[in-house]
């Protein structure tokens, strides 16, 4: 399978990544070990996750879905060097937040702990932190990497402005660069990445890890009225996408997949796939035939003038 590089961290991924965050949320512990097998086995690699994946839901702390993957890595310790493992720090957790020193020492032990492994392939901050400086954060960050605990480092959740600045101080100070970025991007999420974040990640050859690759569900196909949003715990999160531009986006996934012989899903990824610095769209799953059809994009490529039509259907968002 295509491997595609996440920056010069030397690391490469497979071309879609596994979201965690359905891990001990939406996906019980049976369930996310199938869905881990599965994902493996069919020559993929990345798998994403954060501490605070799942404090949403009522009677969670945070950590729940590294706790999953730390079950499923310690049941059979070969599978670890299959593996990428992408984790984050940053976001609000009962302990702390932030991205200081002392903060990211604590959260970089627990997830460690929780995920039952020595060394986490991706660190990434997982939002913007104005009140902590750059160069407190990258050292902190060259301190795990100098310890053998985290190989790469990343950035989530941040303007192209702030991006540019963590860069340039990693240059200035001979510091660890965030190498790769996980942005909102897809067909209905487009505007924010592509005017500034992309042209910046390309030049300066960052991996991009996009989530909510499939908006929620929404690029699948089966959300077309209001009456659908009911059929997922997500489908609130997509009514703002049912609007004439949001449908023609449909329209359009539609008669591209019925003349590549896929799925609406195979071919919204495949078109996020041909975009400029794109190395893996993160995408969930909570049954091992959502996977199983989502993993035929890796063999899935769309001609000039399908990637065309796609374009001009969601131009402007």
């Amino acid at each position: 399978m295509q491997q595609r590089p996440l920056g010069r961290s030397g690391l490469f991924t497979a071309p879609l990544a596994f979201g965690g965050n359905v891990f001990g949320w939406t996906a019980g512990a049976a369930t996310s070990f199938s869905l881990l097998d599965a994902f493996v086995d069919g020559g993929f690699n990345l798998i994403d996750t954060a501490d605070v994946y799942s404090t949403w839901v009522p009677g969670h702390q945070g950590g729940e879905s590294e706790t999953v993957i730390g079950q499923w890595l310690a049941a059979a310790p070969s599978r670890r060097d299959r593996v990428l493992i992408a984790t984050k720090v940053g976001k609000p957790m009962p302990g702390g937040k932030g991205l200081s020193r002392a903060w990211i020492r604590q959260a970089v032990e627990d997830s460690l702990r929780r995920l039952r492994t020595d060394r986490i392939d991706l660190y990434q901050s997982h939002e913007d932190d104005a009140t902590t400086p750059f160069e407190e954060t990258l050292a902190a960050f060259a301190e795990l990497i100098a310890e053998g605990k985290v190989r790469a480092i990343g950035a989530s959740n941040i303007t192209a402005p702030r991006l540019a600045e963590a860069l340039a101080t990693s240059a200035r100070l001979g510091l660890p660069r965030y190498e790769t970025l996980q942005p909102h991007f897809n067909l209905v999420e487009r505007r924010v990445f592509e005017a500034e974040l992309q042209p910046l990640c390309v030049q300066h050859g960052l991996g991009v890890i996009n989530f909510f690759g499939l908006a929620r569900g929404f690029l699948t196909g089966k959300y077309r009225s209001e009456a659908d949003l009911a059929k997922s715990p997500r489908g609130g999160g997509v009514k703002a996408y049912l609007n004439e531009r949001g449908l023609g986006i449909l329209a359009a996934l539609d008669a591209v997949a019925a003349e590549a012989g896929a799925t609406p899903a195979q071919v919204a990824l495949a078109w996020q796939l041909a975009q400029p610095g794109i190395s893996a769209p993160i995408v969930s799953a909570t049954s091992v035939a959502q996977w199983t059809e989502l993993a035929g994009t890796a063999t899935l490529v769309l001609s000039p003038a399908q990637l065309e039509r796609l374009g001009a259907a969601s131009a402007g968002g």
